[in-house]
This record gives structure tokens, C-alpha cells and sequence, in this order.
């Protein structure tokens, strides 16, 4: 009897968490997935259409050359923010008035919003007014002014430049807390056996990171993935549509053409796509970890 009457016990504690999960994350994951089998538009009406949102998706070429662009500028951007942010770290981990301040400089951008950094970069590169430019041409490295944003390649690396300036901080603060941590002892020791400075990185700084390095690297794959707004401010998709990310190509169907079934079926098959890279990325961790 007292067995029964704890398992009831047990339910009745566990109601909330089983109501706030079946509220927020079970019946909007049903609806999401019904609409993505509908012709559902923005502006009302629609109806159920099967697997046809997903068969136009797998032939839609622009989505999957956005996705491929997408990729792309995740390749890029990733290692080099992993890199400078590691940098950055080893050259202010130390609690210095200096080091202190000059983590401050470079992790300010991080509270700016993407938006906000976004725009003040668009003007920094605009040919006519633009400061970058000016400093450019001021210091004899270019001619003439550059005009970014009629380039493909040259957007992106705008885009990436913009980004970088933003975020970088925020893989320094994680690096610092990290090399902070490691236990002083082991890198006297390693003093007295004759380790220089970067031997010591390589052989004790960067094995003790691993898993902070794994967390850095899966939040920056996962925002470059998800990124939408510099692109929308800086290069509108441009040019000629070279630009476009996956997420803008879905909000381009949601809100410009009022797709709402199909725009529903590309978040999803994006979303498969980020669960099956992130478990790929987690599983290969844990093979590293035990081999």
C-alpha cells in the first residue's frame, strides 16, 4: 500500500514538468510538424498536402546551394574565431590591471547586438563613406576603393570580418576561465623539465581545453548555421542571391512569399540536419576520449 501510494507520490511531483513539457515542447513540435504537411500561407487558409512541401524542398536548388554557401561560411568563420579567441586568451589570462582591461576591450563587442555591430560594419565598408576604405587607400594598400558587397567572396569575408570583431570575445572568456583553472604545479614542473612557453601550450594548455575547445567549436557551428542577420543588413542576399543563407532562404518563403507549410518543412529538414552534425560531432568526441 505504501509502495502504490509513493508512486502516486511520485507522479504528482513530476505533473509539472510533464504538463510544461507537453504544453511548450510536445504539442508545438505536433503543430510544427502538421503544418509542414499543409499549404498553410501567413495571410490564412491551406490544406493538408502530404510529403509534397518535402519533395519540393529536396528539389528546391536555391535551399540547398544556400545551405552549401551556409556551410561554407561556417568553415570559415569557426576556426578562425577558435583560433584568435585561444589567442586571446593566452595573452590576457594572466589577472593583470592590463590583461583585466584588455579582456574588457575585446569582449565589449559581445553585448552589442548582431543587428547593431551589423549595421555599424555595412557603413564601415560602404565605397563612398565608408572608414575601411579610407584607412585602406590612406596607408597605400589599395589603389582605389574596394566595393565589397558586388563581390560574393568579398561579402563574405566582410560578413566574416564583422562577425569576428562581435563574437570573438566571447571564445576568449571561455579559454580564460579554462587556462585559469589549469593547476599552476603542473606547468612549474613543466618549467623545470626544460618546457618553453609553447611547448607548454601544445603539450599542456591545449589537452586541458579539449572540452572547453568542443563546447566553443559547437556554438559557433550552430550560430554560423543559424545566421540571418548580418547577411540580411550587410549583403541582402546579395549579389544576385549569392549570399543567401539557409535561414534567410526560410524566412525569404515565410514572410516575403507567405509560405507557412513549406517554410515550416525547410526548418525542419534544417533542424535534422543540426541534430544529426551536433550527435556526430559529440560521438566522435567520446570515441577520442575513450581510444
Amino acid at each position: 500500500m505504501n509502495a502504490v501510494r509513493g508512486r502516486y507520490i511520485g507522479l504528482v511531483y513530476l505533473l509539472p514538468a510533464i504538463l510544461f513539457v507537453a504544453v511548450f515542447v510536445a504539442y508545438p513540435l505536433y503543430r510544427l510538424v502538421y503544418l509542414s504537411l499543409t499549404s498553410a500561407s501567413l495571410l490564412g487558409g491551406g490544406r493538408f498536402v502530404g510529403l509534397d512541401n518535402y519533395i519540393r524542398a529536396f528539389k528546391d536548388q536555391t535551399f540547398w546551394t544556400s545551405l552549401l554557401f551556409t556551410i561554407k561560411y561556417t568553415v570559415y568563420i569557426t576556426p578562425i574565431l577558435m583560433g584568435l579567441g585561444f589567442l586571446a586568451a593566452l595573452l590576457t589570462s594572466e589577472n593583470t590591471r592590463l590583461k583585466k582591461f584588455t579582456r574588457g576591450v575585446i569582449f565589449l563587442p559581445v553585448v552589442i547586438g548582431l543587428g547593431t555591430s551589423s549595421l555599424l560594419w555595412w557603413w564601415l565598408f560602404d565605397q563612398q563613406v565608408g572608414l575601411f576604405n579610407r584607412l585602406l587607400v590612406d596607408l597605400g594598400i589599395i589603389s582605389r576603393p574596394i566595393v565589397w558587397f558586388t563581390d560574393a567572396e568579398l561579402a563574405l569575408w566582410a560578413v566574416i570580418i564583422s562577425v569576428t570583431w562581435k563574437v570573438v570575445g566571447f571564445g576568449m572568456i571561455l579559454f580564460v576561465s579554462t587556462i585559469q583553472g589549469i593547476d599552476q604545479e603542473i606547468s612549474e614542473a613543466a618549467m623545470i623539465d626544460g618546457a618553453g612557453y609553447w611547448q607548454r601550450v601544445g603539450k599542456i594548455v591545449l589537452p586541458l581545453s579539449y572540452r572547453t575547445i568542443l563546447l566553443a567549436t559547437l556554438i559557433s557551428a550552430i550560430g554560423s548555421m543559424l545566421a540571418f542577420e548580418q547577411f540580411y543588413i550587410m549583403t541582402t542576399g546579395g549579389p544576385r542571391g549569392q549570399t543567401f543563407t539557409s535561414v534567410y532562404w526560410i524566412y525569404q518563403n515565410s514572410f516575403v512569399f507567405f509560405k507557412l507549410g513549406y517554410f515550416t518543412a525547410l526548418s525542419l529538414i534544417l533542424t535534422v540536419i543540426f541534430v544529426a552534425g551536433a550527435a556526430l560531432q559529440i560521438m566522435l568526441t567520446r570515441r577520442r576520449e575513450t581510444a
